[in-house]
């Protein structure tokens, strides 16, 4: 049973794609359509370390990965390196946890 599932996601997923590729340019040129397209993946990106950073099951938390998360954004701000932004992350999170 899960195999079919797999299965018609993935078509629905070519289904999808073939949509977005069968758009005409016309359309794709307005400048209000160019704005949205870009802005989706920040707004998917954004929901999706929302979820991961407070939720826990069904329930809303503020723990570790919070911190973490903060740590992160101020590292960005002061445009450290990636890796600095992720190991300082990481390291915050290890230490509230450790506590």
């Amino acid at each position: 049973m899960m195999w079919w599932a797999v299965l018609g996601a993935a078509v629905g997923c070519y289904l999808l794609k073939l949509a977005g590729l069968s758009v005409p340019p016309r359309v794709l040129e307005r400048p209000v359509i160019a704005r949205v397209a870009d802005l989706i993946p920040v707004a998917l990106l954004a929901a999706l370390i929302a979820v991961q950073v407070f939720a826990s099951g069904h329930d809303l938390v503020v723990d570790a990965r919070a911190l973490g998360l903060g740590v992160a954004v101020v590292l960005l701000l002061l445009r450290a390196p990636f890796l600095v932004v992720v190991f300082g992350a990481a390291l915050a999170a290890a230490l509230v946890r450790l506590a």
